[in-house]
């Protein structure tokens, strides 16, 4: 997976994280034009968050032709997913403390 990949994911979880705080979610938020990325990316995106169990609330369906269908209703973050979000909120600490020390030394 490219970085951009990492990133968009890190954000759809990050948004999902501070989501927790509403009622309601506006999907418009984590839109595939919100992220600056095609709806096919998106789409592979969600069902990848959705199988690894970082997110609930999406259902995939594959038809008979081989397609898959998605279908996203009030996504929500999984403690998978906000576990993957604090370990890489102290990966990227732990980089800048590391390239701070690099420019010292």
């Amino acid at each position: 997976m490219q970085i951009e990949n990492f990133k968009v994911i890190y954000r759809i979880l990050n948004i999902l994280e501070k989501a927790m705080d509403y009622d309601e979610f506006d999907m418009n938020s984590i839109s595939a034009e919100t992220m600056k990325i095609s709806e096919a990316r998106w789409i592979k995106l969600m069902m990848l968050l959705s199988k690894e169990g970082y997110i609930d609330g999406v259902i995939i369906k594959q038809s008979l032709d081989g397609e898959y269908a998605m279908s996203v209703s009030s996504p929500q973050i999984t403690l998978k997913g906000l576990e993957y979000l604090e370990e890489n909120s102290l990966m990227k600490k732990a980089a800048k403390l590391a390239k701070g020390i690099a420019e010292i030394i």
